[in-house]
């Protein structure tokens, strides 16, 4: 075996680890309760303000 067979050989064996590990990743992800059929309870988080800040200095 030369070194590029041996090299080549490890990187294939790093791969398949974090081929592994991304495939436990995913079923875990999948295995957990997304609650995708509910609302959020915040609305209209990025609209206007009704009303136009006012900023006082402070006194005293």
């Amino acid at each position: 075996m030369t070194d590029s067979e041996s090299s080549a050989t490890s990187a294939d064996e790093v791969k398949r680890k974090f081929r592994e590990a991304l495939e436990r990743k995913k079923s875990q992800h999948a295995q957990s309760n997304d609650h995708l059929d509910g609302r959020s309870k915040a609305s209209g988080t990025h609209s206007n303000a009704s009303h136009k800040r006012e900023f006082r200095r402070k006194s005293g």
